[in-house]
């Protein structure tokens, strides 16, 4: 085995799930921003949306976890889309309302010409 290509920074890591609160400390190299402190010692943070304790396989739970909200976002852009797609539909129908309306006008305007000849009187 190479010995460089494994990472030498292993440390004590805190990870935090997001649905109970629950913790553990473990070793790893992830790279993380925020600070917590166990049992009076610092150590680096790490928030995870599912562990152990909240993953259905492992609780015997089955339950919809949506923390980010996804679920609503799909359905707020499926009743935008819908909503466009009914804005887009009455702007046709009002187009081609205007439509006839000026065939309509350009109909009367114009009067046909007549096949009679122009009546005279000679005397």
């Amino acid at each position: 085995m190479k010995k460089t290509i494994h990472p030498t920074d292993y440390r004590p890591v805190v990870f935090q799930d997001l649905n109970n609160g629950d913790t553990f400390i473990t070793q790893s190299t992830v790279a993380a921003e925020d600070k917590i402190t166990v049992d009076g010692v610092e150590y680096p943070l790490v928030k995870i949306h599912i562990s152990r304790t909240s993953h259905p396989f492992f609780t015997g739970e089955e339950r919809i976890v949506d923390i980010e909200g996804r679920v609503d976002k799909f359905k707020a852009r499926a009743a935008a889309g819908a909503a466009a797609k009914d804005r887009r539909a009455a702007a046709a129908q009002k187009l081609a309302k205007r439509a006839e309306a000026k065939a309509a006008k350009a109909a009367d305007a114009v009067t046909p010409a007549t096949d009679k000849a122009p009546t005279t009187t000679k005397r």
